[in-house]
């Protein structure tokens, strides 16, 4: 295919080596995603994932080999990139409301001990409205549900205006009907922004990404959603069994 038929590159990973100390944890990663990409990525704990997600924001420096992020180094467009963890540790009982939260995501584009702007105010207001957020705004963040306090998160991404958007393990502790939301409004943000999605939830990869990789410290991706028995087997080592409706689904063949 023509090269200049398809979407620009924003992450551009090769023969990628990094760990810590003594220990290698990527072993010659390789990928390239695409303007509106959307990644799932899987793979057992341990296995390098938040390793990679550190390489990409800048973080961390490569043992050896090469990333570029919309064609420049991760800490020269670190800027470009949201970024939503896993978790968020705070006080329940910390009088700080939703829209505190997300203006929070604004603080690295303005010089120390500046006001926030009438643009910073409408950015926020936003991306509020992007998640659905809007009419609670001023609620404390300790009064919300798991999936609202998510949702809140993903905002405070947004204001930074990326052009790429992280997310780590987003559903691991809401509910079911949540975590369909939450996947189904970053079905919606995907029309504008490049989405790498890291998680366990097999039913939901499948279901709302584009492509799918497997990582366990090397990098196993095809470029589509096709999960292979090979790919599982080489990422997890053992048989994986998908669980849905309260049930157990087999959903790849038995393999040694």
């Amino acid at each position: 295919m023509n090269n200049s038929l398809q979407p620009p590159e924003v992450i551009r990973i090769e023969h990628l080596w990094a760990g810590y100390e003594n220990e290698i944890i990527l072993e010659d990663i390789n990928l390239i995603l695409r303007e509106r990409d959307f990644i799932g990525i899987i793979g057992p704990n341990g296995g390098g994932k938040t390793t990679l997600i550190k390489i990409i924001l800048g973080l961390m420096e490569p043992v050896k080999g090469s990333i570029e992020i919309l064609g420049a180094s991760p800490k020269e467009n670190r800027h470009k990139v949201g970024y939503v963890p896993q978790s968020v540790a705070f006080d329940q009982d910390f009088p700080i409301n939703v829209w505190d939260v997300v203006q929070m995501g604004r603080l690295g584009k303005r010089r120390l001990l500046n006001r926030f702007t009438a643009e910073d105010r409408e950015i926020v207001a936003e991306s509020l409205r992007q998640v659905g957020m809007l009419h609670i705004q001023k609620r404390p963040i300790g009064e919300l549900s798991g999936g609202q306090r998510q949702r809140v998160y993903i905002a405070r991404a947004l204001t930074t205006r990326p052009k790429i958007l992280i997310l780590d393990e987003p559903t691991a502790s809401v509910d079911a009907e949540a975590s369909r939301s939450i996947y189904e409004l970053l079905h919606e943000l995907n029309q504008k922004v490049t989405i790498m999605l890291i998680s366990h939830d097999m039913s939901a990869i499948s279901s709302y990404t584009k492509s799918i990789g497997c990582l366990n410290r090397q990098f196993h991706y095809h470029g589509d959603k096709t999960l292979t028995p090979e790919m599982v087997q080489a990422a997890y080592k053992c048989p994986i069994d998908l669980i849905a409706h309260g049930l157990p689904h087999r959903v790849f063949p038995n393999h040694d």
